[in-house]
């Protein structure tokens, strides 16, 4: 009877440190100052913020750099899909590799253009739409 009210006052003496552990690092994590938070394309895009070009970051995925007079954020590339042109298509992948696709095959699979897809000239460009775009992170 005794190692089972042992076993039973270890467990719960384990589950209380695990939960205490928790809440103290939730309440660490709020309270440090610095950390880079993530912001949405459209609320930069709302405040004035200047698209620049197609660019690869640190990781070697595309994105844009994102900035106004005094900050700068790296939104990646949201699109896995691309039209070049009226025969060919690009599909990105998160390392940024471009992967060329017959774009009249892909189109008969599909059953027709996809307007929903994006020029690849408008990605490079920077003419983007919000649902190209993934999250967006300070530029160090």
């Amino acid at each position: 009877m005794a190692s089972t009210h042992i076993n039973n006052t270890g467990a719960r003496a384990g589950w209380k440190g695990f939960v205490g552990l928790v809440v103290g690092a939730v309440i660490g994590f709020a309270l440090m100052p610095g950390i880079a938070q993530a912001e949405s394309f459209s609320k930069l895009e709302k405040q004035g913020y200047a698209v620049g070009k197609l660019t690869k970051g640190k990781a070697g995925g595309y994105g844009w750099v994102i900035s106004n007079s005094n900050k700068r954020f790296f939104c990646r590339l949201n699109a896995s899909l691309a039209y070049v042109s009226k025969k060919e298509m690009v599909g990105i992948t998160s390392s940024g590799r471009l992967i060329k696709v017959d774009r009249a095959t892909f189109e008969a699979r599909i059953g027709g253009p996809d307007p929903s897809i994006p020029q690849w000239s408008d990605l490079q460009s920077g003419r983007v739409k919000p649902d190209d775009v993934g999250s967006c992170t300070p530029v160090r």
